[in-house]
């Protein structure tokens, strides 16, 4: 007669110390968990969802402006000073640590239209409706001197204003491009290219003397501050508002459009655009880089804010608020972290770069 006993070695379910965790046996049989492939799905699922529902991309926003936001100006050494100017001629300065104005001006008798920082942090430019170019001095605290340093007068009202950083001197725009230098009263160069007004102008942060403009009659103007004449032009279906140059690549710029879309172009080529980035639902009024230059945030008339990775179609991320109005203006901090946006209900927005980054301990 056979006799069946039962034999097990400890070692398969007995713990070797207290500490240890104890062992669990498990049939592996499919036929004994039939949902074991839609359990794992779900799980995976959930795992790459948290960073979208953990994700917090508002930070704060800064109020004080009486009318809306119309420029915006990075500090070139402090992260945490921005300067605004807004449609009611007033420019104020920002601590963003502390979220609160630090002082204010009132810069121009009616729209503040450009502002700028000067490469060497002591100072920014503003530009109006009333003809003229003003330099302001900034101390280390961010304290405004309420008297100009210079006061500039022009003959037409200027659209926009941006300092070379490699020169000491600065491109306004208008009925004409003007090349100035703080220390003379008249442009030391101009540049036309038919009579439409130019309405924003950039300088190449790398190749210093290029400059780039977005003209009324739909063209893209490309200038070489050393020559007499505009270099290239090129014609799109609808008006750019906006332009922007890659901080890493010389000769790479987006442009931010009337058609909803941006359209990346290389300096060398403008035939065709390098990309078209689409999803914006009305005009496209702001753009800007990332320091990196491998993204770039918009801000449109449909009151949302996109992220895009330079060389795609579509954008990783969209930010709006339900009180945020048009977008005017949007800039990129210099560390890479954080975006800031103007809008028309007068505010100041301070948005995470990327939405489910902690910050802080």
């Amino acid at each position: 007669m056979k006799v069946k006993v039962l034999s097990r070695n400890p070692d398969n379910y007995l713990r070797e110390t207290k500490r240890d965790i104890h062992k669990v046996p498990r049939n592996y049989d499919p036929t004994l968990h039939p949902f074991e492939a839609p359990r794992e799905y779900i799980r995976a699922l959930n795992a790459t969802k948290l960073e979208r529902v953990f994700a917090k991309p508002f930070i704060g926003s800064l109020d004080g402006h009486r009318d809306g936001v119309n420029c915006l100006a990075k500090h070139p050494h402090q992260l945490s000073t921005l300067v605004s100017g807004s449609y009611d001629g007033e420019v104020k300065v920002w601590d963003l640590t502390r979220r609160e104005c630090i002082s204010s001006i009132q810069a121009h008798d009616g729209f503040v239209q450009g502002l700028c920082a000067v490469p060497d942090g002591s100072s920014f430019l503003t530009c109006g409706t009333d003809k003229t170019v003003k330099q302001w001095s900034i101390n280390e605290e961010g304290r405004i001197n309420p008297e100009p340093v210079v006061t500039l007068l022009g003959k037409t009202v200027f659209q926009q204003i941006d300092h070379s950083l490699g020169h000491n001197s600065f491109a306004t725009c208008g009925e004409q491009v003007d090349i100035w230098e703080v220390d003379r009263a008249e442009p030391v160069r101009s540049f036309t290219w038919g009579v439409d007004t130019v309405h924003a102008i950039k300088f190449n942060p790398i190749e210093t003397h290029i400059l780039a403009g977005c003209a009324v009659d739909r063209s893209i103007l490309l200038y070489d501050m050393r020559g007499s004449a505009p270099l290239r032009k090129v014609i799109l279906k609808l008006k750019s508002n906006a332009l922007a140059w890659n901080p890493m690549e010389a000769f790479i710029f987006t442009v931010a459009n009337e058609d909803y879309n941006l359209y990346t172009f290389d300096m060398r080529k403008l035939s065709m655009p390098l990309n078209i980035h689409k999803d914006h639902i009305s005009a496209v009024l702001d753009v800007d880089y990332s320091p990196t230059g491998k993204e770039f945030v918009s801000g449109s008339f449909d009151k949302t804010l996109r992220i895009f990775p330079y060389d795609k179609g579509h954008s990783r991320e969209v930010y709006h608020t339900k009180r945020m109005q048009r977008v005017s203006v949007v800039k990129w901090s210099l560390d890479n972290k954080y975006l800031l946006s103007g809008s028309m209900e007068m505010n100041i927005r301070v948005w995470k770069a990327r939405a489910s980054e902690k910050l802080g301990i």
